[in-house]
C-alpha cells in the first residue's frame, strides 16, 4: 500500500473538469485507489465520489493506492495535481 498527502492548489479544487481528469487517470491503473478529504473516503475512479468530497482550493487530500501498479498510479495522480490539472 502506498499513501501520499497533497494540497489542492488549482482555482476550483477537485471539482468538475479537474475531478473528471483525476478519475480518468485513476481508471488507467489496476490498483485500488481511494482519496480521503475531510474524513470522507471515496473511490478515486468515481467522478461522483470525487465531486462529493467537496475538496476546494487549499484542501489537503490523501491518496491511497494498493495493487501491482500502486506506485505508478500515485505518482501520476500527484503529478496531475502538482501541474494544476493542466490549467
Amino acid at each position: 500500500m502506498t499513501k501520499r498527502k497533497i494540497v489542492i492548489n488549482n482555482s476550483v479544487g477537485l471539482h468538475a473538469r479537474p475531478a473528471a481528469l483525476f478519475a480518468e487517470l485513476a481508471q488507467k491503473y489496476t490498483a485500488n485507489i481511494s482519496v480521503t478529504c475531510n474524513q470522507k473516503t471515496v473511490n478515486a475512479k468515481s467522478l461522483l465520489g470525487l465531486l462529493g468530497l467537496g475538496a476546494s482550493k487549499g484542501s489537503s487530500i490523501e491518496i491511497v493506492a494498493e495493487g501491482l501498479d500502486e506506485l505508478e498510479a500515485i505518482n501520476a495522480l500527484i503529478s496531475l495535481i502538482e501541474n494544476n490539472f493542466g490549467e
